[in-house]
Formats: C-alpha cells, structure tokens, sequence
C-alpha cells in the first residue's frame, strides 16, 4: 500500500497560505488563554500556543497528503473542487465537510491536549525525582491526588477552550472570505 503512494505534482498553495492565516490568528488567541487559565507568562504561553499549533498543522498536513491518495475517486473529486475553486459539485458533499469538521476540531483538541501535557511535563525542572516519601495523612494524599486531578482537568479545559476559540476565529474569516 505504502509503495503506491506519492506526492502531488500539484500544491495547494491557496490553502497553504490560508493555514498560514489561521495559524497566526490561533498562536495569539490560544496564548492569551494559556496567559490567563493557566498562569504562565506571556512568553511561556506563547511558546506553548507556537509548539501545538505548529506541530497540530505539520501533522494536519501530512495526514492530508497520505490519505489524499487512497480517497476514491468521488471524494478526490469534491475536495480539489473545493480546494481549487471554493465550491461543490453535488450538495451531500457539504454534509461530509460538515462531518469532516467536527472530525478535525476533536483531533485536533486531542493532539494539542496531548502534545502540551507532553510539552509541561518534559519542560518541568526535575520530573523524575521524587521527593522522599514522608509520613503523610491519607487526607494529605487524597488532597495531592485531587489536587493532581484538577490540573488536569484545568488543563483539558484550557485546552479546549482555547482550541474553540481559534477554531471560531478560522470559522468568522472562512465566513468572510467566502461571502466575497
């Protein structure tokens, strides 16, 4: 399967560019959330917002050009109609984008959810050492564990909120563009 697969001869440069678009609008918007959810400074949070944003689109971009490929032929069809001339041919094909959206709002909250516990916990000063086990009260550890718990749904939040953010900044400027 792996040996039939090719790049395009063609690159969809306009689209290219629009997720160039979209990437600086979404850095600012998903720093200023990290800014103020979660507490990091200004240049911490937009690293943050850099490093998701940059690593969500590289991988977008490849998932898109290896499945590209093995689409069939009615999909490839719609989707360099789409991509080249801003419409559809057939009108079910809007339900698919529809779904396809959705589809791509979650994964990509997923991925960035994922890559920004990864970046917090690889970035921290000492990860692997542990404090020296003391006497502690079970009242104390399920404070900790709790405690634990809330930051990561903090986190999750977060994550969500800011990736809802940018995603309906994208929405308003496709909104735009297409009304032109």
């Amino acid at each position: 399967m792996l040996e039939n697969l090719t790049l395009p001869t063609i690159f969809p440069i306009g689209a290219i560019l629009f997720d160039f678009l979209f990437i600086l609008m979404a850095i600012p918007i998903e720093a200023y959330v990290f800014n103020n959810r979660l507490k990091f400074d200004k240049k911490t949070s937009t690293f943050y917002a850099i490093s998701v944003n940059l690593f969500s689109s590289v991988l977008g971009w490849f998932i898109f050009f290896v499945s590209e490929p093995i689409l069939p032929i009615q999909f490839k069809s719609e989707l360099i109609n789409y991509v080249f001339f801003n419409n559809f041919k057939s009108a079910s094909a809007q339900t698919l984008l529809i779904l396809t959206a959705f589809i791509i709002f979650f994964a990509t909250f997923l991925m960035k959810f994922f890559l920004l516990r990864f970046l917090l916990l690889s970035l921290t000063e000492t990860p692997w050492k542990r404090e020296e086990e003391t006497q502690t009260s079970p009242r104390r550890k399920w404070r900790r564990l709790s405690s634990a718990k809330l930051q990561s749904t903090n986190l999750a939040t977060t994550t969500l909120i800011a990736n809802s953010l940018s995603y309906s900044a994208i929405t308003i400027v496709l909104f735009i563009s297409s009304r032109q």
